[in-house]
């Protein structure tokens, strides 16, 4: 937001916020400078609107420009924030884990389809980042019995604090699909990394830049994923993966070859081939 003379309106900090935003390449910079501006000054966007003649105090501003630079940095709009809405839920959200995408929401979509006729599934989450899948499952399955499993201590502790924000209780563990894991399960679930390395250059900024390496680039997780869910799941367990554009059919094959029947591909809203189903018999 530019220096210019005179106070500081609302509606001044929105038009520079905007202009600002635009300038480095955000698509959305109206509807973003909105969001921020209400986030520094703790307003709702209607709030923002209903008085934009009002000057903002030197705390306000000093808030509002910290934000918008960061953002000016391409840093994820979620991380500026620090928080992001994911179906019922609102989940704190910064570095330690990605942030939560529209399309993970098909997942928990068909995750819960998949353990709806089970009064008290067991269900395990693998690389739950921030938590956005394990606590959208105990959220909306009440009877479920979740396990959040990450390598990363950051995401661990991440999802504990969303736990806690949201009051919800799964049971969160720190490890990796290929160590030994305790227990059996109605329902593995996984949004594992699948962007390959030599993709990472061509991803946006926010996301090649800023989001956990190592959560987006993991060759050879879902693999991983797919041979340990045979000593996981219970007879008649299902296993329920996102994976990124083009990859599902090589992967249901590679199901089918591993023995598990009735797999399935589901679509995302915008019609994309997006989660692999399956069934352990």
């Amino acid at each position: 937001m530019s220096e210019a003379p005179g106070p500081v309106t609302l509606r001044r900090a929105l038009s520079g916020a905007e202009e600002y935003l635009a300038r480095r390449g955000i698509d959305r910079s109206r509807f973003e400078a909105e969001l921020i501006l209400s986030q520094a000054l703790g307003l709702s966007r209607i709030q923002l609107y209903m008085d934009l003649d009002r000057p903002l105090t030197s705390a306000e501003r000093e808030r509002a420009l910290e934000l918008v630079a960061r953002r000016g940095k391409r840093e994820p709009l979620a991380y500026v924030l620090g928080e992001w809405g994911f179906r019922r839920l609102t989940l704190k959200t910064d570095a330690r884990a990605l942030v939560p995408r529209p399309e993970t929401e098909i997942l928990v979509e068909r995750a819960l389809a998949l353990i709806e006729q089970l009064e008290s599934p067991r269900v395990l989450d693998v690389g739950t980042g921030s938590g956005a899948i394990a606590l959208a499952l105990a959220d909306e399955h009440p009877g479920a019995r979740v396990v959040a499993l990450d390598s990363s201590p950051g995401a661990i502790a991440l999802a504990r604090e969303n736990a806690e924000a949201c009051k919800l209780e799964i049971e969160l563990r720190q490890g990796d699909i290929r160590e030994p894991i305790e227990g059996r399960f109605d329902l593995v679930v996984a949004n594992p990394p699948y962007v390959l390395p030599e993709e990472i250059e061509t991803l946006e900024p926010e996301v090649r830049d800023w989001e956990p390496r190592e959560a987006l680039v993991g060759v050879g997780v879902s693999e991983a994923l797919a041979g340990r869910g045979r000593e996981l799941l219970v007879p008649g367990g299902r296993l329920a993966v996102e994976l990124g554009e083009g990859q599902q059919a090589a992967y249901a094959a590679l199901l089918v070859d591993l023995g598990y029947e009735d797999v399935t591909i589901s679509p995302d809203l915008t019609g994309r081939e997006r989660v692999v189903e399956a069934r352990w018999p």
